[in-house]
Formats: structure tokens, sequence, C-alpha cells
């Protein structure tokens, strides 16, 4: 009913009033009553009817500059740079270096530090149990809440999304390992899917968005893509290889492009349920770029799991037609800003006890205004910490890997720490120590270690004017030293405060050697699905071969001979000669390989004597005893 009223409402705002053709003047003085009456409603229930739908999206291991808007030179993302062109743009909008504490900071207001979370790896990815997260706030305002893909937060018991608000979830079987004709779980029903992953995750959308029918709803949609291990529908990667990228990055792109497709979807379903002006669309990417580093990182240092403007900028578009001038929004802000903001849209009454822990700010100001305005939080402080430290060692982490941010100013250490006991394990101070030595490749980069993993000076901070030099090439420290000085104390207070709350809810327990065993589970997984795809690939020549096989042995008898073999392929010289003039061209016969060694002259023809002789040739090549005939085996 409440999505009646609103599209009744948005036509009688718009003098829309038109009487039905073919209705009498007792139907007209009807349809007065009923609009005024249903008007009259709308103002004694003005707050319930105005509550907007909500859908957020996030994407894993997207970057900044993986966009067309954002001038990516190769990507193409029509579907989101009309999104982009249409949404409130927040440019200077900030993460956190990896994925699950960004999740945890989006679901909570507050630094992923504050709950715990300081690892994408158990334990220290649990958002611990006590939160009072995004849905469940919204919930107490009326909304349905529906989470769909990758939670990231822990699954175990208590943990999971539908223990934590969601009324409705769904994600598929073998998450980010699986990527085609998914099985699905949606509220613990399994059902199976056909096509692409992200594919069946919009369809989910949509079927959550018609169930919810005319209640408020909040969905909170997270894509695996395009996060490692890495795979896409083939006419995309085709498409992205043609342009001269490598499989890695070819499949990157596609895994990107086949989002902006399901966008594109999802926004045409929205206008044709009427729903498009009642909805407001959230697009964030959870952190740096990863696996297209090397094509195009928006002339940013830096990527996933570092503290380097590459590493945490993201993108963050909001779209709610006829309420937001689109515009680009310059103050700094952050992934900590969205559930209060969310709330404020929302109505959420948030309790004085958890309204005290907040670390993020209401955005309305800056989604309402019609241009890049200031901002009462502009003077605001933004911290940032990679994390990742083996397990038992946090105390020892403090300067190592670390960041503050005010305004356009970036103060960090990247450096990696100096407790033994580090050493003894594989961390991100692991990476540091070899890049300190010279490495040149390593994750996400070729050749490219020592400026996007780069060390900052070891004996203090290194400041950046990350607006004028997004690149950080240009430390500015030794020329401003007492807002070195002050940023400094500022992240020590920070640390000191979150340290001891950190430690309560759980951020340095679990295995020292966690890391070390997931990248020897990421490389035997790797390793099986090279093995899987060697032995599909194998089969599907046996197969291939079997079928030619077949269609040569005229007779039946098992064997091909040299005059069975030139008859199935010398009659093709016909249809091929398009122009009919008796010889073929590379373009009729576009088989590069083969046309060179028929071609004996080198004339860049090939004659119909030169066409029989190759497949001669051919079947001698095959021959392998040399008995005038040819085996299966022996194809």
């Amino acid at each position: 009913m409440i999505g009646k009223v609103k599209r009744l409402r948005r036509a009688l705002k718009r003098g829309d009033c038109r009487l039905p053709m073919g209705r009498s003047a007792t139907h007209l003085s009807c349809w007065i009553v009923l609009a005024c009456g249903i008007q009259s409603a709308i103002g004694n229930q003005q707050s319930a009817m105005e509550k907007p739908n909500i859908i957020f999206i996030l994407t894993d291991d997207q970057g900044y500059g993986d966009l067309g808007r954002h001038g990516h030179p190769v990507l193409e993302t029509p579907n989101l740079d009309r999104l982009h062109d249409e949404s409130v743009r927040f440019d200077n909008f900030y993460v956190s270096p990896s994925c699950s504490p960004t999740r945890a900071a989006l679901m909570t207001g507050m630094h992923e530090f504050r709950n715990g979370v300081t690892h994408t790896l158990e334990p220290r990815e649990h958002l611990y149990k006590e939160a009072t997260i995004l849905p469940q706030l919204l919930k107490t305002a009326g909304y349905k809440t529906g989470f769909i893909g990758k939670w990231h937060l822990s699954d175990r018991a208590g943990y999971g999304p539908a223990e934590r608000g969601f009324d409705w979830t769904a994600t598929n079987q073998g998450g980010p390992r699986q990527h085609f004709d998914v099985q699905m779980i949606r509220n613990k029903k399994r059902f199976p899917t056909k096509g692409f992953r992200e594919d069946a995750y919009f369809d989910e959308a949509m079927a959550f968005v018609d169930e919810a029918g005319d209640q408020p709803f909040f969905l909170y949609l997270c894509t695996y893509s395009p996060h490692t291990p890495l795979d896409a529908p083939e006419d995309l990667i085709e498409k992205y290889r043609a342009k001269g990228l490598n499989d890695k990055h070819a499949t990157y792109m596609a895994m990107i492009e086949n989002i902006d497709q399901n966008v594109g979807r999802l926004m045409t379903f929205l206008a044709e349920r009427d729903l498009a002006e009642d909805t407001i669309i959230m697009f964030i990417n959870d952190n740096g770029v990863t696996e297209g580093l090397d094509v195009y990182n928006a002339g940013m240092r830096g990527c996933k799991a570092t503290c380097w403007e590459g590493g945490t900028r993201a993108m963050s578009f909001w779209k709610w037609p006829g309420h937001w001038k689109p515009h680009t929004a310059n103050n700094l802000t952050a992934h900590i800003d969205v559930l209060p903001t969310l709330c404020e849209l929302a109505g959420v009454e948030i309790p004085a006890d958890l309204q005290s822990e907040l670390q993020g700010y209401s955005l309305i100001p800056l989604l309402e205004a019609d241009q890049d305005v200031h901002w009462k939080h502009d003077n605001r402080f933004l911290f940032h910490h990679v994390g990742r430290w083996p397990s038992g060692t946090a105390a020892a982490h403090k300067h190592s890997m670390g960041a503050v941010r005010q305004g356009n100013y970036l103060l960090m250490r990247s450096v990696p720490c100096s407790d033994p006991l580090c050493e003894q394990h594989q961390s991100q101070c692991t990476t540091l120590r070899a890049v300190q030595r010279g490495l040149k490749t390593t994750t996400y980069t070729q050749g490219n270690a020592q400026y996007h993993w780069g060390v900052t000076p070891s004996e203090g901070w290194a400041l950046f004017d990350v607006k004028k030099d997004p690149g950080c090439l240009d430390n500015v420290a030794a020329a401003h030293p007492e807002r070195v000085a002050s940023m400094i104390k500022t992240y020590d207070q920070w640390w000191d405060e979150q340290y001891p709350i950190m430690m309560a809810r759980g951020g340095d327990e679990g295995d020292p050697d966690a890391s070390k065993n997931a990248a020897s589970r990421s490389r035997q997984h790797a390793a099986k699905v090279a093995a899987e795809k060697k032995i599909s690939a194998s089969k599907a020549n046996a197969v291939q071969k079997t079928g030619m096989f077949d269609r040569l042995d005229a007779n039946g008898d098992q064997q091909v001979t040299q005059a069975e073999y030139l008859a199935l392929f010398v009659p093709t010289f016909g249809s091929k000669d398009a122009d009919h003039d008796g010889m073929l061209t590379p373009e009729e016969f576009p088989y590069v390989g083969s046309f060179n060694a028929g071609d004996t002259d080198q004339d860049g023809l090939l004659t119909p004597a030169e066409f029989e002789d190759m497949y001669s040739h051919q079947f001698n090549s095959r021959d392998a005893n040399r008995d005038g005939v040819i085996t299966a085996d022996e194809m």
C-alpha cells in the first residue's frame, strides 16, 4: 500500500489528476474524494510514507580507478558511469585497507579495531557478538532487511547475517571459489542456478525487492567479484584479451564489466517496478585495487593491504532521484559515516549507549546540498592501519603500517615492525621487509613493488598532500613539522584508546601462522583448479578427436586411410573460395599455421593442389607408425 500511495502522491504533486477516459462526473467526484482522502492519510502518516528503500552495493577488491568515469583506459562501465553521473559523489571517501575491516566499520559506524576486526582470517574477522549493527537498527524503523553475497564477518554460530538483523539472506555454496551454475542458499534452502555467480546475486536482489512489497527495505548486496580466484563469462574475457590484456587482467576487467551489466539490470528493474524515485542506490568498493593494479590506478600509489592513497580511497555514489542533486562532494568522508547517515534517513533512534561509541557522522548535509560545500566536520581525523600482524604481536605494530588523515593530508608509516616474534611468522611485515631488501614483484604487481608497497623512511613518518600528489611522491613532512607532530599525537591517542577495546573484543587472538596456512590453502586450491581445467580440456579434446575420427572413418573399420582423410577435407576448398577465383587467400582460410605450411611457393595464395598437398602432409604427420592408416589413438 505504501508504494501505491507514494506513486499517487507523486501524481498529485505533478498535478496529474486526470480522470481515466470514459468516466462520468460521478466517477470524477469519487476520484476527487478518494484522492483527497489519500492525501489526508499521507499527511497523517508522512514520516512513514517517506522512508526510502535502500540498496547498498559493495564490491570486493575493485579499486577506485576501476571505472570508466575515473579515467580507466580499457574498462567499459556504461551503467556505473551513469550511476556516477546521477549521484552525489563523495570523491574523498575512504575505507579500510582490506575487506573484513571495511565491512565491520560499515555495519557499526566505528573503526574496525573497536570491533575487534583486525584481519580477514579467523578469528580476527569476527565482528564481536555484542555489537549492534545496521540492519538491527533499521528494523526498529520498520525496514525489511536483506543480505546477498559475501559477508566475511564470520559465519560461525551467532555471527552470521541471519543472526544479526537480516530477515532475508542469500549466498552461494563455495563462495568465491565457485563462479558458474552455483548452488544458491536462500534462507537455508538450496537451489541450483545457471550462469555466472553475480548474475544469480542480482536475480536474488530483484526477488527480495519483489518480496518486500510495500514495506520499506534495506538490501545489502555484496559481490565476490572481482576478488580472486578470477573467472568471468568467456565473451567478456575475450573482449579484453582483444584489447591486448593478458588473461589475468582481461578476466579481472571482465568481472567488473559483469557487475556493471548487473547494475544496469537492477536499475531497469527498479524503473519497471516504479520504485526508482523511492529507492536510494549506494555503490562503494571495499578496499584498494588488486589484480588490475598494473593496468590503471587513477594516478595513485598503493593497493589493497597498504595505507597508501590507492589502498584506501574508494568510490562512493549515492543516488536518490528527486531528492539529491547530483554533484561531487570533496569533503573527507568514510565508511564509518554510512551507519549514522542511513539511520537518520530511516528515522532510527540510535540508543544513547551506542551513540556514544559511534565514530562517524551523518552525511545528510552533504547529500542535500546542491554543490560542494563546507562541513562542520571538515577538520576531522581518519585513522588507517593495515592490521594483519601475526596474532599475539599487536602491541609491536602500533607504528607499523599505520596512517592518519586530516583534510588533504595523509601522514603514514609504511614500515615493518622490529619484533623478533613477528619475524618468525608470515605477515604483512614479511612483504615490507622484502621490499626493504629490494623486492620488485609481489602481490598484484609485476615489477612495481618498490612503489606500490613502498616503505617510508624508517626514521619517521611521511606526509603527503594527496590532493596535489595522489602518487605520494613528495614527502612534505620536513616543511610541516607542527602538523606532523600534531597528527602523530592524535594518532597515538587514538591507538591508545582503541587498543584495550580491540584486545577485549578479540583483535589479537588466533594462530600466528594463520596467514601462512591460508596462503598454502590458496596455492593448493589454485593447483587443484588448474589440474581440473587441464583434465577438462583434455577430455574435451578427446571428445573432439573422437568425433572427427568417426566422421573420417567412412566404412567404420576403425582405421582411416589417406583417401578417406582427403575425401573429408579436400572438397571443402570450393566452399571456402568465397570469390570463386580458384585460390584461397588468408582471409578465406584464416588458419595461419596451416596456410603458411600449405603455401609452398609463398605467394600468399593456396591453389587446389597446394590445399590437397597440405592435408596429405597432415595425414602423414598423424600416421605415427607409417602403416598408411590412422587409428583413433593416432588422432
